[in-house]
């Protein structure tokens, strides 16, 4: 597991047993996961926080790989 994904399990785990912390993750997300994780997200990045409910579903597109500088990728190196 990555450490992203510990994370955001943490941050799903706590709001579902804080409403406090979920209200906070819902409308600052990033002063609530300071508060929790000690990380400061820098100001340039954006977090949308958003619940879902049993009818809908949310498909989240990553960047296009093809946006990483060439010079970056190893040449063996697997997306």
């Amino acid at each position: 597991m990555t450490t992203e994904a510990i994370f955001q399990t943490q941050l799903i785990q706590k709001a579902w047993e804080d409403p406090s912390f979920k209200a906070k993750l819902l409308s600052d997300p990033k002063s609530a996961i300071k508060e929790m994780l000690g990380v400061r997200i820098p100001d340039h990045i954006e977090i949308v926080t958003l619940e879902e409910n049993p009818n809908e579903l949310y498909l989240v597109i990553p960047p296009n790989p093809s946006g990483v500088i060439q010079s970056e990728a190893k040449e063996r190196a697997i997306w």
